[in-house]
């Protein structure tokens, strides 16, 4: 009955996969690739529930998003060149790219295309054609076949533009996606890379899959190409950083934009869909698992960029999603651990224990902030771990409570180079995990540094935190399993967010200063938002290891808002929030609205 239990489990979500994917139309020459690509995201997901937004729902989000609109007019029209390789093409595919990009509503670019030597008659009639058609069709042919890198800088050789456009010879782009492209130029003409949103089109040209992106999220742009389609970068910069690179194919994007990001910050995300990536048998839009090479380029770039960037760490596969993983190395500083706790002395002993018999990382000191504990037995614990413990020392906060000011005075009397705030109600799970954030923490960009945690029941506790979900913030994916992936990997994954909870935050002692700790004014909750938004408009990066698991057994020992008075303090907190942060609050920058 298990064996068969098993098939039939298999069964159905290869029969989901199939329709949410593909509706069922999936091409016989395509079966193979189908199954590789199933199989890919059984090992590496567990399941595919989270994998793919709902075909219907999306349907109907395109009818009520997507409307005509009046065009304004410009400034500045900076001429824009599209940048095309093309290879054995077929007339259809081809001609619906080159149709796409010909009716744009902006109308000063040129198409420059560059094809590979293709083999295919059918695929040169249609650029001659195509070129006799419309005089910003500019072609060159390639004598010998290079592979894409080597075409695309052929393309880019007769661009006369101020700006490329990368476009790939099957894909299609939306009629305005210059326009708003331009449109944001006359908004700020210093940008010089600007990518928008993208979907993908399914076997029989339907759209489907969106993907809702962040701005700008250096970190978890370190591991996947979130970035992708549609890219539009200054031509001086692609001139300047050597352009396309032949020994990446396969990741030749993701290691031009790796540079590119070097030589500017002027980077801007368009948060509309303006590319339509083609599924197909061969593409990796089609099927995940194909193009196994490009894993290995994708590797190199990711360890070459360290290497420019003068920054130590071994770059890794994600064993769950296609994306990758970073160990940075440290130099082992000293990380403050602190504890605010009142009695709980059982949460205490399980937090403690798994810090001292569990991690790895040995340089630390445990600060446990004593709250006016007034049970015998949790005093004599903490007693013990004193005498016992040359690095546990017992810290007295006598008052209401207040979490921000105990938090601080925990701080002020800590040592560490790190602060990591640790609720008492927390578990070890991974041996490796304070090592791995305190990586990322003692990168100069990253701000605050946070986990994902768990319920005993191993479901998903936290995994990043989200303004504006659900009041002033939210934590995402609540209750999901610990096994799913999330949407585009966000459960397994290193992912910028605006905030992280501090049940679990590691932080440098500099940037905790350097934005005055915890606010007091907020005694029991956002007192972590704040902080973290405190970080993020100094410049910093917030980032959750959703890679890394730990358990949160949350608030056991203070309870939830449900009695009034708690319910009257958290209202006024968030009145508090809204007034100091309103011009954050209404758009979280690494959090699409269209994802909830």
């Amino acid at each position: 009955m298990k064996k068969f239990g098993k098939v039939f489990r298999l069964i159905k979500k290869a029969i989901y996969f199939a329709w949410y994917r593909h509706h069922f139309l999936i091409p016989p020459k395509a079966m193979k690739k189908y199954i590789k690509s199933f199989i890919t995201v059984l090992k590496r997901s567990g399941g595919v529930s989270t994998l793919y937004v709902d075909s219907k729902a999306y349907n109907k989000w395109i009818l009520e998003t997507e409307k005509d609109f009046v065009h304004k007019k410009f400034k500045y029209n900076p001429l824009i060149s599209v940048i095309i390789p093309t290879y054995n093409v077929s007339r259809k595919l081809l001609s619906e790219c080159l149709d796409s990009i010909l009716e744009q509503s902006y109308t000063n670019f040129e198409i420059c295309i560059a094809d590979d030597n293709s083999s295919n008659p059918e695929t040169k009639e249609t650029l001659e054609e195509y070129k006799k058609k419309d005089k910003r069709v500019k072609v060159v042919y390639r004598k010998k076949n290079g592979m894409i890198s080597k075409a695309s800088n052929s393309a880019i050789e007769i661009a006369t533009g101020e700006f490329i456009m990368l476009v790939d010879n099957d894909d299609t782009v939306a009629k305005d996606a210059m326009y708003f492209m331009v449109e944001a130029l006359n908004k700020n003409k210093e940008l010089d890379f600007i990518y928008s949103d993208e979907d993908k089109l399914d076997y029989n040209g339907k759209r489907i899959e969106p993907h809702f992106k962040p701005d700008y999220s250096p970190d978890t742009f370190m591991a996947v190409n979130y970035i992708c389609h549609l890219s539009m970068i200054r031509k001086s910069i692609v001139d300047s950083v050597g352009g396309f690179r032949s020994e990446y194919d396969g990741s030749q994007d993701y290691d031009l934009f790796l540079r590119v990001v070097e030589k500017t910050n002027n980077i801007y995300h368009i948060p509309r869909i303006l590319y339509h990536w083609r599924m197909s048998a061969t593409s990796t839009a089609g099927y995940l698992g194909n193009k196994d090479y490009t894993n290995d380029a994708s590797i190199k770039a990711l360890t070459d960029a360290l290497k420019r960037r003068k920054i130590k760490g071994k770059v890794y596969p994600n064993p769950k999603v296609s994306t990758y993983l970073i160990d940075y190395e440290h130099d082992n500083p000293l990380v403050s651990i602190i504890i605010p706790t009142r009695n709980y002395g059982i949460l205490v002993k399980t937090c403690v224990d798994s810090l001292y018999n569990k991690c790895t990382y040995k340089n630390f000191e445990i600060i446990l902030v004593d709250n006016d504990s007034d049970e015998e037995e949790s005093i004599k614990l903490f007693k013990e771990y004193e005498s016992k413990h040359k690095n546990f020392h017992i810290v007295k906060a006598e008052g209401p409570f207040n979490y921000s000011k105990i938090n601080n005075l925990g701080v002020k009397k800590s040592k560490g180079k790190y602060i990591l705030l640790l609720n008492n109600d927390t578990e070890v799970i991974e041996p490796d995990f304070l090592d791995k954030m305190v990586g990322y923490a003692s990168q100069k960009h990253v701000g605050a540094v946070g986990i994902k945690l768990l319920y005993p029941d191993n479901k998903v506790q936290h995994a990043g935190v989200v303004l504006g979900y659900g009041g002033v913030a939210g934590h995402i994916y609540v209750a999901a399993d610990k096994n799913d992936c999330g949407l585009m990997g966000r459960l397994v994954m290193p992912f910028d967010y605006s905030a992280v909870t501090a049940a679990c935050l590691l932080v440098s002692r500099k940037k905790w200063d350097e934005v005055g700790g915890l606010d007091e004014n907020l005694t029991v909750a956002l007192n972590d938002v704040d902080f973290n938004l405190k970080l993020l408009k100094k410049g910093y990066y917030n980032v959750c290891l959703s890679n890394i698991t730990m358990y949160h057994y949350e608030s056991r020992s203070r309870g939830y808002e449900v009695t009034e008075e708690k319910a009257n303090r958290f209202k006024k907190e968030q009145e508090y929030m809204q007034d100091k942060w309103k011009d954050y609050l209404d758009n979280d920058r690494f959090f699409s609205k269209n994802n909830f």
